[in-house]
């Protein structure tokens, strides 16, 4: 193995996959066209104009920090063989997915995911909703340099289970205010370039149409 044997593999395969090159797709069960869940007093209180009223989905593509493509771990059990103990299979266990967002001055994200919540579990009655009525699917795209995906990940009938608190502190005045949260889902299917297109747009405009 030389290090232009490593080039050609590299080259012939696309170059390397960049952490910072991807796409998180979805639209909440609580959004519609029109994004009201900080109050319209809110959107035009933020400077951002009549813009700040419209959902549009690509924002949360763009205001995602991070998030991570979820790992699977098989279940197994101990059989003891004639010779020796063997593992058997018998289930998967599916990784929870953990995405960071940045807050903009109207705090899009976090009323997003406010709402979200409300519409998982009535707070005031104590009460569960039906999953159909706030699963979403969610899709993680793996971007290259041209920005088109060479991988994708749909998360079927996702929704929020941890929004993380934030903190306010008069010691970081130049700090960018964060939102961390974590998603659970019922399963995760991988996706090649035109699948995972497919599903992002049918993903996208879920929620507001």
């Amino acid at each position: 193995m030389s290090i232009d044997t490593l080039k050609s593999t590299i080259s012939k395969r696309g170059g390397l996959a960049k952490a910072n090159r991807f796409n998180l797709i979805f639209s909440s069960p609580a959004s519609g066209i029109l994004n009201l869940s900080g109050g319209v007093l809110s959107s035009w209180s933020s400077g951002g104009g009549v813009g700040t009223l419209i959902n549009d989905p690509r924002d949360i593509s763009l205001l995602a920090e991070n998030v991570t493509l979820p790992g699977r771990q098989i279940s197994t059990i101990e059989y003891i063989a004639e010779k020796q103990t063997v593992k058997i299979p018998y289930g998967i266990i599916n990784e929870d997915v953990t995405a960071s967002f940045l807050l903009t001055n109207d705090y899009y994200i976090k009323n997003m995911f406010d709402d979200w919540l409300k519409v998982c579990f009535d707070v005031e009655n104590y009460r569960a909703k039906f999953k159909d009525d706030f699963a979403v699917d969610v899709v993680i795209q793996q971007l290259n340099e041209k920005n088109l995906p060479v991988y994708g990940v749909r998360l079927e009938k996702a929704f929020p289970t941890t929004v993380a608190s934030i903190t306010l502190d008069n010691n970081s005045e130049s700090t960018v205010q964060k939102l961390s949260v974590t998603f659970s889902y019922e399963n995760y299917v991988p996706e090649g370039p035109v699948s995972s297109i497919v599903s992002a747009i049918k993903s996208a405009v879920s929620g507001i149409i």
